[in-house]
This record gives structure tokens, C-alpha cells and sequence, in this order.
């Protein structure tokens, strides 16, 4: 039985900076990953990272701005942690050797992001999220006596002691089938969000919320699960994203009419607005007749000097020119809201703890909550590299403190008789995997997406219970062991199907709208009833919700315009 002091499942930036972080404390760290980690999805964050780097910059105004964006739902300590941490942390990776922009003067160089009261995003290009995880995992490598790690290994469940404490998890080599039982003494999930709930999204593959629905699963309890990010700017039908650096370069949404329609809705930030409030001006267009016949409107990236666009944007002329036929350099391309982030998650404090002993979480997996009802773009990679850095040390100071605890070999048992389950089942005994999947995304971006409403996310949550019931008895093409995919998926559905039933009941009980919840039943935000955390826990007849209080330290709501 393979066993570390501290296990990191996931291995983008959060699980990369936890494992270092824990070894940096001098424990024996093991990181699993069912992908090769510089493929992990962190790859696909392109904008930028935020910091009050700059003197004239101050984390209070960083921090009121991420706490205005989140709509007063972020937990302003935890906001405060962030903020105050994150300058050090930009230097830390610049000295590691990330190769952040610099200005004619030789210095960092920023650009605008949407919410922001300051140019405060630093960036590689458009592809910030690669550059960081290359350098990160170099670190990896270095400290490679400290950090065993399993690339291409599948998790599938968290193992519990006799005390209910996490003491391991269970997991499956993808290249042969062997499943093995992890022994740790803590456990940090770093999975990354669940956007293949929703279809299309601008998430990998590999995005189901595999995390979140293990921890749910072992009793933790998650929070803010309604609070589901659509980007402003992706390409219709394929969901590809867009990057808001885009914007921050300077180019303009303009609707069929050729009008810059922001003016109407955000008249002092006007694409720079919050991810939210541009992607229910976007909606609203096009549901009011004025967008594209395919369902669009159009970003304008012309005004931009082509120079700059090679400079800062490369990574889109090519995604332009690629999937949607269109040189932006000389032309807008079309775009609409996509599915691209979750807000919510497993519950943590600012050390990444759960509610299950020896369990932390990091990153989207995780709700710390420092994103509350809306994310501020490039506020999610400074969130993976804080909260990495905090559950890793503190779960490193817990395994000093602790002995190993024997997990249950029931725990291997049981995924061993689901595996072979499914593998047993024959062709045409039930629905295809894929076909289960593609229903559950096409519902979730019909039914709960920028606008919702009691019967539509009502609806949306009886097809899920019915999806669950088909998912017992659907079946998969593959039998063997070797990079057995389709089992994967199969076990993959179950942790989607968790994650969508969570979402859906959380966005049928807050009757309020409020960030990226915006109900058209309960169009306005009520402080008084709904300035609080929704909180759910599992239980055999499905989720049960209860609730808890918004941190307020200084910061008081108001109302939000832009």
C-alpha cells in the first residue's frame, strides 16, 4: 500500500504549489493525476494573474474590487488573505523563472481586467496558465526525492478511518487498470472545476468535478454550488474561450446593429464591466432580436493595433482562424456566454481544511469563498497559488502531528465491484455514457445558465434524477484494462450527475438574484433574506441544504453598478 505524509490529488497550479508547499516543510508528498499535469486545465487560463504590485496599487482597493465583483457573497477574510498575499506570491513565481510581460521600461507590465479598478493583471501573453504550470512543475523535478508522482492515475474515492478522519483514497492506473489504496495522512483535492456538467463549455475534458463529488460523497459538506461563472466571449457551438485580456487590449462588443451595446448596461466600465454583468448584456441582446442569426453578437478585436494583437493576443488569432475561419485582425468574430467556471465548491476555511479531518481542498474544487457570487477574471490563478500554498503547509503541520491511520479495505472493495459492474454490463443494456452526458449538458445550458427561473431549473433537476436512475444501467464499449477511457467516463457521469443535482437544488432555494444567479422570477438581490452561504450535504434521499453567514470585515454591501 503506497502511502505519503501528504497525498495531492490534482496536479494544476493549486495541487502543483500544495505539493510544493508540503515539501518545502519537509514531509514525503505523493500528487496523482489522471492526466499528465502540464496537461491539467489550468493550461487553458490565458488573461493573467492579479496583484496590487504597483505602487500606486493597494491591496484594500484589489480587495474591495473582488468583494464588490462576488456581489457581497465573498467571505471578506478570506478575500483579505488573498490580497494581501498575492504581491509576494507574483514576485515568488517571477524569480522561479515565469516570464511575465515587461513594460519599455523593463519593469512588470500590467493590463485592465473586467471589475478592476486598476490595470493590476500580469501576464504571459495569452497564455499565462501554461507559463506558470511549466515553471511549477520544473519545481516539481527539483524536489523529486520529496514528491513521488503518479501521473495518469484515476481517483474514484476518498478513504475514512473508524473516526471519520480522511486517511486516503483510492485510485486507478489508467495505463493498466491496477487499482491501489493510497495511505495518508492528509489528503488535498485539487481537481478543478466541473464545466462538462454543461454543454458547451470553455472547460477540458477533463473538468467533471471529480473532487467535488468525492468529498460530497465522504460527508463534507459544499457550498455556493448555484454560483455558476458564464464567460462573456467564447465561439458558439464549440465553447472555445476568448480571452477577457481581449477586452483589457481595448475591443469593443458590438451588437447586429453595429451598436457598442455596454453603453446601455455599464456605462462607466463598459467591457471591462463584471463577467456577469456582461454576459446578461450579451444575453439580453440577443433576446431581444438584436444580436447575429446564429445566436451571437460580435467582439470587435480591429480596434486593437495589429501589432499588439500579434503581441498580447496570439494565442486567439490562431483559435480565430482555426475554429471559427475569421482573421480578428481584420475582422470581429462572433461570440456568446459559455459555461466557464465554478464559484462554488467544497467547503474550506483559509487553510483549505474541510469539515472531515485530514481533507483539504484547493482551487475550483474548492469555495473558500473568495469568489462569492461572480470571479473577477484572473483572480482564479491567484486563488489556486494562495490556497494551494496554505492547505499544503498546513496539511504538511497536520501529518507531523499525526500518526498513519489504516483506511478500510472495504473502501478498495467496493470501487473494485463498481468497476467490474459496469464492465459487466452488456451492449444495449441500457443508454450509451455519451449519450447521458450530452442530455445533461444541453439541460444545464438551457435550463440553468445566465437567466433561470423556478420551472426551468425545476425541470432541469427531474431530468437529472432521471439520468441518475439511466446511469445505473448504461453501458461502455470497453472491456480491456489498458487506458480504459471509457470506464472512466462511466465513473466520471456519476461524479457530473452529483455535481448537477447539488447545483440545480441550490439555484431552486436561492430566491433572489445575485451574481451569476440571476433569476427572472426574483429579479433583484434581497440582503435581508439572502446574504448568506448555501450550504448542502449528502444524504440518502439526495442533498440537504442548510446555511451560513457572509464574512463582512470592512466592507459593507451596497448596490453594484459599473
Amino acid at each position: 500500500m503506497p502511502s505519503h505524509d501528504v497525498l495531492v490529488i490534482g496536479a494544476g497550479l493549486a495541487g502543483q504549489r500544495a505539493a510544493l508547499a508540503a515539501a518545502e516543510e519537509g514531509v514525503s508528498v505523493g500528487i496523482i493525476s489522471k492526466v499528465h499535469p502540464v496537461r491539467s486545465h489550468s493550461n487553458a487560463a490565458q488573461g493573467g494573474i492579479n496583484a496590487a504590485l504597483n505602487p500606486g496599487d493597494s491591496w484594500e482597493s484589489h480587495a474591495f474590487d473582488t468583494i464588490k465583483g462576488s456581489d457581497y457573497l465573498g467571505d471578506q477574510d478570506a478575500v483579505e488573505v488573498m490580497t494581501r498575499e498575492a504581491p509576494e506570491e507574483i514576485l515568488h513565481l517571477e524569480h522561479l523563472g515565469v516570464t511575465f510581460h515587461r513594460n519599455e521600461e523593463g519593469k512588470l507590465g500590467t493590463r485592465a481586467f473586467g471589475g478592476a479598478s486598476a490595470a493590476r493583471t500580469y501576464y504571459v501573453a495569452d497564455i499565462t496558465g501554461q507559463a506558470i504550470m511549466h515553471v511549477l512543475y520544473e519545481q516539481l523535478m527539483k524536489y523529486s526525492e520529496q514528491i513521488a508522482r503518479y501521473e495518469e492515475w484515476f481517483c474514484s474515492s476518498l478513504a475514512l478511518d473508524e473516526n471519520g478522519e480522511c486517511c486516503g483514497v483510492v485510485t486507478r492506473n489508467v495505463a493498466d487498470g491496477q487499482m491501489e489504496l493510497f495511505e495518508a495522512k492528509s489528503v488535498i483535492l485539487c481537481t478543478g472545476g466541473n464545466g462538462q456538467v454543461w454543454r458547451p463549455t470553455t472547460n477540458a475534458l477533463i473538468c467533471t468535478g471529480d473532487g467535488i463529488a468525492m468529498a460530497y460523497r465522504a460527508g463534507a459538506k459544499l457550498m455556493d454550488m448555484e454560483m455558476i461563472q458564464y464567460h462573456p466571449t467564447t465561439l458558439a457551438g464549440k465553447g472555445f474561450l476568448i480571452t477577457e485580456g481581449a477586452r483589457g487590449e481595448g475591443a469593443h462588443l458590438l451588437n447586429a446593429n453595429g451598436e457598442r451595446f455596454m453603453e446601455k448596461y455599464a456605462p462607466n466600465k463598459m467591457e471591462l464591466a463584471s463577467r456577469d454583468v456582461v454576459s446578461r448584456a450579451e444575453q439580453t441582446e440577443i433576446n431581444e432580436g438584436r444580436g447575429f442569426p446564429d445566436g451571437t453578437v460580435a467582439l470587435d478585436i480591429t480596434v486593437v493595433p495589429k501589432k499588439r494583437v500579434h503581441e498580447a493576443l496570439r494565442e486567439i488569432v490562431l483559435v480565430g482562424r482555426d475554429f471559427a475561419g475569421v482573421d480578428i485582425t481584420r475582422e470581429p468574430i462572433h461570440i456568446k456566454p459559455g459555461n466557464h467556471y465554478t464559484m462554488g465548491g467544497v467547503k474550506t476555511d483559509i487553510d483549505g481544511r474541510t469539515d472531515i479531518p485530514g481533507l483539504y481542498s484547493a482551487g475550483e474544487t474548492a469555495c473558500v469563498s473568495v469568489h462569492g457570487g461572480n470571479r473577477l477574471g484572473a483572480n482564479s490563478l491567484l486563488d489556486t497559488l494562495i490556497f494551494g500554498k496554505r492547505s499544503g503547509r498546513d496539511a504538511a503541520a497536520r501529518a507531523k502531528r499525526n500518526d498513519y491511520s489504516r483506511p478500510s479495505k472495504k473502501v478498495l472493495e467496493d470501487e473494485e465491484n463498481l468497476a467490474a459492474d459496469l464492465m459487466s454490463r452488456e451492449k444495449g443494456s441500457g443508454r450509451r455514457i455519451s449519450e447521458i452526458k450530452l442530455e445533461l449538458g444541453q439541460t444545464m445550458d438551457g435550463k440553468v445558465a445566465v437567466f433561470r427561473d423556478e420551472a426551468g431549473i425545476q425541470e432541469a433537476l427531474e431530468i437529472v434524477k432521471r439520468l441518475k436512475e439511466e446511469a445505473k444501467t448504461a453501458y461502455i464499449d470497453d472491456h480491456g484494462s489498458v487506458f480504459n477511457q471509457d470506464l472512466i467516463a462511466a465513473i466520471e457521469l456519476g461524479y457530473m450527475l452529483d455535481n448537477a443535482e447539488c447545483t440545480c437544488v441550490a439555484a431552486l432555494e436561492r430566491k433572489e438574484s445575485r451574481g451569476a444567479q440571476y433569476r427572472t422570477d426574483y429579479p433583484e438581490r434581497n440582503d435581508e433574506e439572502w446574504l448568506k452561504h448555501i450550504d448542502l450535504e449528502r444524504t440518502d434521499d439526495g442533498p440537504e441544504l442548510s446555511y451560513s453567514e457572509v464574512t463582512i470585515t470592512q466592507w459593507e454591501p451596497q448596490e453594484r453598478t459599473y
